[in-house]
């Protein structure tokens, strides 16, 4: 019996420097950015100083995300509501993509910790150049001196804990529907329903909204708070 695999499939190489493998994370990951892009155009198309359909579900969406990043940030730190909003709206959809039968790009450690490199990124660059370099890099050695250590490794372990935390999330619903949609096939199977996925069709829809709309809602927000938080902190 051969082991269920559950890491992403290579869809296709590129044919340069020996073939570098595209991975269906990668594809439906440009597949998420192009619905996002068109989006984008469609909302902004257009634009009237009267606010009419799309136009008021875009402005809807736009100032929601901007009173979130000012209720979390603070009015003076509203420069980062368009990462933010991207940040969210990009998460949101990765996470949802299981609704259609595509692997979350977010059930791949390479994406959540590629985008918690880049909240940890932000955290000290805006802290240092908001407090300037000396005095940042001093607050490692508060309150003690022989803290130092600690607070290295707690700064360090920050893309860790967040990348981890949704990728956790997103790969073990992944891992319960596969092997949901494995076991009720089975019995279908069992059953001589071959022709009519009777269990297969209708019992994974509860597991879908809890791994695909709620976890994957609520863990779109934990993300996206947590790095807002963190980047403010670093910089008050």
């Amino acid at each position: 019996m051969q082991p269920i695999a559950f890491g992403p499939k290579v869809i296709f190489e590129l044919p340069f420097l020996d073939g570098i493998p595209v991975t269906e994370t990668v594809v439906n990951t440009w597949f998420i950015m192009a619905v996002l892009v068109v989006l984008s155009i469609i909302g902004t198309r257009s634009l009237k100083l009267v606010p009419k359909g799309k136009q008021n579900l875009a402005e809807a969406v736009v100032e929601v995300l901007n009173n979130l990043t000012k209720q979390t940030m603070g009015d003076d730190k509203m420069s980062f509501a368009p990462y933010m909003g991207t940040l969210f709206l990009m998460l949101l959809f990765m996470n949802l993509l299981g609704l259609i039968g595509l692997r979350p790009p977010t059930a791949d450690l390479n994406t959540t910790l590629a985008l918690a490199i880049m909240t940890f990124v932000m955290i000290h660059y805006f802290g240092a150049r908001t407090k300037g370099l000396g005095t940042y890099l001093k607050g490692f050695t508060e309150p003690f001196v022989f803290l130092l250590p600690l607070n290295i490794m707690g700064e360090l372990a920050t893309p860790i804990s967040l990348s981890f935390r949704l990728f956790g999330n997103m790969v073990g619903g992944l891992i319960v529907l596969s092997l949901a949609y494995g076991g009720l096939t089975s019995l279908s199977s069992m059953l001589g329903l071959d022709l009519l996925p009777l269990f297969q069709g209708g019992i994974p829809v509860v597991l879908h909204l809890y791994f695909d709309v709620f976890a994957g809602v609520l863990q779109t927000f934990i993300f996206v708070m947590l790095t807002m938080v963190f980047v403010s902190l670093a910089m008050d």
